[in-house]
C-alpha cells in the first residue's frame, strides 16, 4: 500500500506555487476534472483528496503540474506545508519586482492562475 495513501483513499498534496484565493480556485477547479478524484478541501498549499486508486493520485498531480502548481503526495506523518510562495499568479509576481515599483503587467510568469 502506497504510504501517502491512507485506507480510505484520501491522500494529502503539498502544493506549490499557490498564494491567493484565485489559486485556491483554480486547483480547485483542475482537481475536480480528473476521474477517480473526489476533493475534500482545497487551501493555499495543501489539498485533501479522495482517490479511487493511486493512479488517479498521480494522474490528479500531473494535472496540477500542468497548471503551474507542483504538487506531491505528503507522507501521513508529515503535516508541514511551506509558506513560502514558489510561482502560481502572485508569488510570481511578486518575485518579479513587487515592492520595486516596477510596472509588473505583462510580466506574470507563465503557469499558475494567471499564466
Amino acid at each position: 500500500m502506497n504510504t501517502t495513501t491512507n485506507a480510505s483513499g484520501t491522500t494529502t498534496l503539498s502544493i506549490d506555487g499557490m498564494t491567493c484565493g484565485h489559486c485556491v480556485q483554480a486547483v480547485t477547479k483542475a482537481l475536480s476534472a480528473v476521474p477517480g478524484v473526489k476533493v475534500r478541501s482545497v487551501a493555499v498549499g495543501s489539498a485533501e483528496i479522495e482517490v479511487s486508486d493511486s493512479g488517479a493520485a498521480g494522474k490528479a498531480m500531473a494535472v496540477l503540474q500542468e497548471a503551474g502548481y507542483p504538487a506531491r503526495a505528503m507522507v501521513a506523518t508529515d503535516t508541514s506545508v511551506s509558506s513560502k510562495p514558489a510561482g502560481g499568479c502572485c508569488g510570481g509576481a511578486s518575485k518579479a519586482g513587487a515592492g520595486s515599483g516596477a510596472d509588473l503587467s505583462g510580466s506574470t510568469p507563465k503557469g499558475g492562475c494567471c499564466g
